[in-house]
């Protein structure tokens, strides 16, 4: 069976963590084209990171920096911070109870697809939302998973964007647990205009224990993907 090695890295600085993606992301790409060489028999190994950052807004590059209403002082005023990065996607926003998941998969160990990888990781976290009595799906032509999705009460509680090179994988999802839904308000959410964000926690009515939600979706995805930890 392949295996993922899990690491949960806690509340970290958005760069901090995207710097450790790369650096992981790199040794990968790198160590498969050396085995495409024949200049080594190492096999690659996957990751899966676990996290909450401080506030901050992301825009993937097909995004467009007008779904960000905010100004440098008004970013600061807000305690948050912008990125402009490489992954799919337009703009998105992570803070404090957010559970964002990182994985740095070889799909070659998996399945070649990328279209088949992102509903995998939309149907993790279906999967979990079910653990605690919430019913979601999906949104014909949108990624991330939604709530009431074919009603004009659809909202969104997890964000999904990915990047890949040579069937290596980073950047991933950002889960609403127990966010500060006012910051999506600075946004045009994924530059969807027409439909909400929401939470676990306001779906419930309470707030959730972050890393019970967290050990129901790190099995989930291990179940959907077939995959042991390390």
């Amino acid at each position: 069976m392949t295996t993922v090695k899990y690491e949960k890295l806690g509340l970290i600085d958005y760069k901090e963590a995207w710097d450790y993606q790369e650096k992981i992301f790199r040794t990968t790409v790198d160590q498969k084209i050396k085995i495409r060489n024949g200049e080594s028999d190492e096999p690659t190994k996957n990751y899966i990171l676990f996290c909450e950052h401080p506030h901050v807004f992301t825009l993937g590059k097909s995004g467009d920096k007008e779904n960000l209403l905010l100004d440098e002082k008004a970013l600061a005023e807000n305690d948050a911070s912008f990125y402009a990065i490489n992954r799919g996607g337009d703009i998105t926003y992570h803070g404090p109870g957010q559970l964002v998941v990182y994985p740095i998969f070889d799909l070659d160990h998996f399945f070649s697809d990328i279209h088949k990888y992102l509903r995998f990781l939309e149907e993790a976290v279906i999967l979990t939302l079910k653990e605690f009595g919430i019913e979601s799906g999906r949104v014909d032509g949108l990624t991330g998973v939604w709530i009431d999705g074919d009603k004009p009460s659809a909202r969104k509680i997890c964000a999904i964007g990915v990047k890949s090179s040579r069937w290596v994988t980073m950047h991933g999802i950002g889960f609403n647990i127990n966010s500060d839904l006012s910051y999506f308000s600075h946004i045009v959410p994924c530059g969807i205009t027409d439909k909400a964000v929401t939470s676990m926690q306001q779906e419930l009515g309470k707030k959730l224990d972050l890393q019970e939600v967290a050990d129901v979706l790190k099995e989930k995805l291990a179940e959907l993907f077939e995959y042991s930890y390390i």
